[in-house]
């Protein structure tokens, strides 16, 4: 694809009107929900969930390892900014699996993106997972967004609706953008006017990364969680949040969209209300980061990560999953935290105990994934 100044300024248009994070539901005649949450850009699960008790932990990552973390019961610390999952986890209904991966290898974003989604790494797939379960739960689909994400595109009929209201672009796109534009006379004066005027400092204007923004996620989730608490709503959700590529001074980085994660989970909390009892939350990313540190105080492509389960009958309070260790001859081509769980045993597992889907639906759902057996004890009996 061939990028143009004018394709440019368009899609900068289209994405300060519409926002980079995005809401999709779908009704199924159930009264237990489950939200999926989608973290596009490969989370750093070492950051979020670290491993305190690994003894070379700071010699292999250095100035990425938080300070202030929040106690996971002593093997595990969790990111300071994550302080209202924290007290998910405190009242037992949160947990993290560690190790998670799907099984895409090719640390490539859109790879990776697309096998998540469809449950399937398999070719002649194209639907998703999410789909495919309200095709089994037989009702149709509602997407509110800019569009409707792979996950719950398919089979089943999917309408949509576009809400009122401002959102906005991560920081760092306005920043690609002008980096694109900087060295062209005519566009590349225009948007560094265009950004002094909307208040941008001139250190962003000479190329500095810009800060960290709230974004529209927590909106957006407490949108998701009333229109999932409301009688007769829809039942499934899908959200997405941008910014976890963090190749470049991944501390400051981090912490903001980590913030914007933990906003809207508790916003999703508070709206669900009386029946976050009935509710599941899945938080998901294509894959995790490497172990060591970049030349740019970063992380790059990796493989295994960390994945959260919430909700009111979520059996909580503890890190899941097989811990690899981080020792010697225990990384991923010496490079990648080792992947252990299948993220679709996580998936399975949630849609097995929480709407008691049997085996053969949930190989209708995730096709070929005989190996790939549901994850036990996510939820209370």
């Amino acid at each position: 694809m061939r990028l143009t100044r004018r394709g440019t300024l368009l899609g900068l248009g289209a994405a300060m009107t519409l926002g980079r994070a995005s809401l999709a539901f779908a009704t199924v005649p159930t009264e237990r929900r489950l939200v999926v949450v989608l973290l596009r850009g490969g989370l750093d699960g070492l950051a979020a969930v670290v491993p305190v008790n690994e003894r070379n932990l700071k010699d292999l990552r250095g100035e990425l390892v938080p300070d202030g973390l929040l106690d996971l019961g002593g093997r595990f610390g969790l990111h300071p900014a994550l302080g209202a999952l924290h007290a998910r986890f405190v009242a037992g209904d949160a947990l993290a699996v560690q190790a998670v991966a799907s099984q895409d290898r090719s640390r490539s974003h859109f790879a990776a993106q697309d096998t998540l989604e469809l449950g399937t790494a398999g070719h002649g797939i194209a639907d998703g997972w999410l789909n495919r379960a309200a095709a089994a739960l037989h009702r149709p689909a509602l997407a509110v967004g800019a569009g409707v994400p792979l996950l719950l595109r398919g089979a089943a009929p999917v309408s949509s609706f576009l809400p009122d209201g401002p959102q906005h672009p991560p920081a760092d796109y306005y920043a690609a953008v002008l980096a694109l534009h900087r060295g062209d006379p005519l566009t590349g004066p225009a948007l560094a006017r265009a950004l002094r005027e909307r208040g941008f400092t001139e250190a962003v204007l000479a190329g500095a990364a810009l800060p960290p923004q709230r974004g529209a996620f927590p909106t957006l989730a407490a949108a998701a969680g009333r229109l999932l608490a409301a009688p007769g709503g829809p039942r499934l959700a899908a959200l997405e949040l941008d910014g976890w590529d963090t190749h470049v001074n991944q501390n400051n980085r981090l912490s903001g969209v980590l913030r914007q994660l933990d906003d809207g989970l508790a916003a999703l909390h508070d709206a669900l209300g009386p029946v976050w009892p009935q509710t599941a939350v899945l938080v998901v990313t294509e894959f995790g980061r490497t172990v060591r540190v970049n030349g740019a105080k970063g992380t790059d492509h990796g493989t295994a990560t960390v994945a959260f389960v919430l909700g009111g009958a979520v059996a909580g309070g503890r890190v899941a999953g097989d811990w690899p260790g981080l020792g010697p001859g225990k990384l991923f081509e010496n490079r990648d935290l080792q992947p252990t769980v299948d993220v679709r045993s996580v998936a399975k597992g949630l849609l097995a105990q929480h709407f008691r889907l049997d085996a053969p639906v949930l190989a209708r759902i995730f096709p070929d994934s005989a190996a790939a057996a549901p994850m036990r004890g996510l939820m209370r009996a």
